[in-house]
């Protein structure tokens, strides 16, 4: 951890890769909808707190199984009533058949929505369990990708994996399915959150020499609760850095000097990633405002004013 915070904090545009000079940095935010009336209250303070810093777009998620589906809707639906956001609709093949997901992205063009985020999604028993497709459904992400476009022109947003996908038999083969969904028509991949920033250009440069160009936007996981981290880290393969872990060695019960490392951690990640050419960065806010607010601060972001 070489930089500090005074050299995080910078206005305007940055110098890219090359010597090329970017925008400034646009921001997209993850939430996943609520299961009780005080969750709801939390997750509508932290999406005030974040809209005045006009994120591209914000996704909501759908759970293990499509098991947050109707969950899910409402809370696109709410976002789509009361605020100018422009929500993106997580959607995923598991557990319904091609009728019944056809149904859904069509009542989401109805309703407003413009951007889906289209997933195979989690076996039932959650990350690591057997997927098997429906016999009448979508078999994968690609297959969703094309019907979401089939059926209205979205934006498609799909992910990726920087460190592979826990159940590919190789980097080639992710290369070739992401091809496959931009093909299908999908125009942003987001990735899965990383800590290994070489493992995230490593796998631009195979994205690059493949001839992809839809943007890969960075996935960035603010981390407070580390034995949390582990556990999501694990399910997914996503590496845990020794320095990382060192970071927040003895500090379980400390949450105050954990957020301030969180802060410091993530910021830095952007830095760096800016320095290569990226300018975009996803958040996974997991419903908590002040700690992607405080870094979105630090990396020159400010609120636009609300229009008269």
């Amino acid at each position: 951890m070489s930089a500090n915070i005074a050299a995080l904090s910078r206005l305007g545009p940055v110098a890219a890769a090359g010597g090329r000079e970017t925008s400034r940095v646009k921001l997209s935010f993850e939430f996943f909808p609520p299961k009780t009336d005080q969750a709801e209250e939390a997750l509508w303070h932290a999406i005030e707190r974040l809209a005045p810093l006009a994120p591209e777009f914000v996704s909501v998620t759908y759970g293990a199984g499509g098991s947050t589906r109707e969950r899910t809707h409402r809370t696109v639906k709410r976002i789509l009533d009361e605020t100018s956001l422009k929500p993106a609709a997580h959607l995923t093949c598991v557990g319904a058949s091609r009728e019944e997901v056809d149904e859904v992205i069509r009542e989401y063009w109805d309703a407003g929505v413009r951007h889906v985020v289209a997933l195979r999604g989690d076996p039932p028993e959650g990350i690591g369990g057997s997927y098997v497709p429906r016999a009448d459904g979508y078999a994968n992400a690609t297959e969703l990708t094309a019907a979401i476009r089939r059926i209205a022109p979205f934006d498609v947003i799909v992910g990726v994996y920087p460190e592979k996908h826990p159940e590919s038999p190789s980097f080639e083969h992710d290369i070739n399915v992401l091809k496959a969904k931009v093909d299908a028509g999908a125009s942003i991949a987001v990735s899965q959150f990383f800590f290994d920033i070489d493992a995230f250009l490593r796998f631009r440069d195979r994205v690059d020499a493949a001839g992809i160009t839809i943007p890969i936007v960075p996935g960035i996981m603010p981390v407070t609760n580390f034995k949390g981290l582990r556990k999501m880290s694990a399910a997914c393969q996503t590496a845990v850095p020794d320095w990382l872990a060192n970071l927040f060695d003895g500090l379980d019960d400390d949450a105050d000097t954990r957020r301030l490392i969180a802060c410091s951690v993530a910021a830095e990640m952007c830095a760096k990633l800016e320095e290569e050419g990226f300018n975009t960065f996803h958040f996974y806010t997991l419903n908590r405002a002040d700690l992607v607010y405080a870094i979105c601060r630090v990396l020159g972001v400010r609120e636009k004013a609300a229009a008269a």
